[in-house]
This record gives C-alpha cells, structure tokens and sequence, in this order.
C-alpha cells in the first residue's frame, strides 16, 4: 500500500511521495504535505518556467524565483507565474 499524505495543494488525501525531493527541513515539509500527483506537475510547471524564462537554476535569483513559485504552486496563489509561450489545453 502506498503512503498517503494530506495534500495541501489538493486539499484532500492522496498518494504520497516515495521520498523526500531534496535534503534538509523544506524537503520533509514538502514529504510531508504533497501528493506524488501535485509534485509532478509542479516538476512540469518548472520546466516550462526554466525554459520560457531562460533561467540559469545555478544562480541565487533563479533559484529564489523557483522556490517562491513552488510555494505558489502548492498553496493555490494566484499570483502564480505563467509562462508566456504557454497555451492553456
């Protein structure tokens, strides 16, 4: 059986990730309150980002732009960054 998680993004039980995305605090967090479901699509949403806005993912301001989009993501906001070449399905 696989692990469920609440998932913040969904709002409701889901699968759960099979192990923390990175090391540290945040990772746990994000372990702990999102579902395999939703952190595949944020993988999705932040390769368009990457792509879109050309970033570099070594600098500090792209990674600061991606964390702060990631927490976007998860929680809804609306204040989301969309890409522009992105046409809506």
């Amino acid at each position: 059986m696989s692990r469920q998680v609440f998932c913040r993004k969904y709002q409701q039980e889901m699968e759960g990730l099979a192990f923390a995305p990175f090391p540290g605090a945040k990772g746990q967090e994000l372990f702990d309150s999102v579902s395999k479901q939703a952190w595949q699509e944020w993988l999705k949403h932040q390769t368009t980002l990457i792509n879109e806005k050309r970033l570099n993912v070594f600098e500090p301001d792209a990674k600061k732009f991606l964390e702060e989009q990631r927490e976007k993501f998860f929680n809804n906001d609306e204040t989301l960054e969309k890409a522009e070449g992105l046409k809506p399905e």
